[in-house]
């Protein structure tokens, strides 16, 4: 009687964990659905005619294949120096910022340093208090570092909240007991950094990589600010102007016709001016997804 009294128990928990893995899965579903759709309606609509995608044929597949704004968008000379402008910021900046975040998490985790929670404090009250735009232009201005790449490079070079995870993930990931082996065998601070911290640290380096490039790459209000010349202008400004520059023109026609066409022609490099921008980071992200959950897991919730 209880065996066969375990068998239908069983088989009703089976049955009901069967439904929550098709609820599960039927929202999961939606939910990847919900985000895969606008993408594939965007490169779709790069492909198509300016008529198709004015009058909204355009739902899954290219209507009318076209590579105008393609040809649009690379015909401007000053996206390939934008494209340029933005690979050395994104390379340049990502690798000052993983330096200065590298150090200052390494060293605040040394539970030897003794002022390491007043050095923690004092870089955690600007992300609660901020002097704000202006204050930050004026001192950016003074010091001189406005309208210079290299300047560029040196604004905002570390990030506390990355230098937090890093932090986390030296006391809590790395053992340490094989800081005090290393320094029996005379091993020294930088070269315990380098040849064994670090290695052990590559998987939140990785997502903290990840991070910094796609942050820098989207980024276009600090260039905007603090580079003014076009010539240093990075690919989301250029890309930027060319649309606003595309979407006046239509306005200052008078003729219907020519504003519907000039309209048709925007709505085409808009959708192609989104792919050139994503392409890069799309290709990217591939290369970093082994490390991204590891990483991510151990640097924020460990502790």
């Amino acid at each position: 009687m209880n065996a066969i009294t375990l068998k239908r128990r069983g088989s009703r928990i089976s049955s009901s964990d069967r439904r929550f893995d098709v609820i599960i899965t039927m929202i999961v579903t939606l939910y990847v659905l919900t985000i895969l759709y606008p993408l594939i309606y965007v490169v779709s609509s790069s492909f198509s005619s300016g008529t198709a995608v004015t009058e909204g044929k355009v739902l899954l597949w290219p209507v009318d294949f076209s590579l105008q704004g393609y040809k649009m968008v690379f015909n401007y000379k000053a996206v390939w120096l934008g494209y340029a402008n933005t690979l050395f910021y994104t390379i340049g900046k990502t690798m000052v910022s993983l330096f200065y975040t590298t150090l200052v998490a390494y060293v605040l985790s040394r539970k030897t340093f003794q002022a390491r929670k007043l050095f923690t404090t004092l870089c955690i009250i600007p992300m609660w208090f901020s002097g704000g735009l202006i204050p930050s232009y004026i001192l950016i201005s003074g010091l001189g570092l406005n309208n210079s790449r290299w300047g560029y490079l040196l604004m905002t070079s570390m990030n506390v909240t990355y230098m937090i995870i890093m932090r986390t993930y030296f006391q809590t990931a790395i053992p340490g007991e094989l800081l005090e082996s290393a320094k029996i065998d005379g091993v020294s601070d930088i070269q315990y950094l380098l040849k064994i911290a670090l290695p052990l640290a590559k998987p939140v380096m990785s997502v903290i990589t990840l991070y910094l490039i796609v942050a820098e790459w989207n980024n276009y209000m600090g260039p905007m600010i603090y580079l003014r010349p076009t010539n240093l202008h990075p690919l989301q400004l250029i890309l930027r102007r060319i649309l606003e520059a595309s979407q006046m023109d239509a306005t200052m026609v008078s003729d219907a016709d020519m504003a519907n066409q000039m309209a048709q022609v925007g709505d085409v490099l808009k959708y192609g001016l989104i792919v050139v921008s994503t392409v890069p980071m799309l290709c990217l992200f591939p290369f970093v997804q082994k490390f991204f959950n590891k990483g991510l897991m151990m640097g924020a919730l460990k502790g």
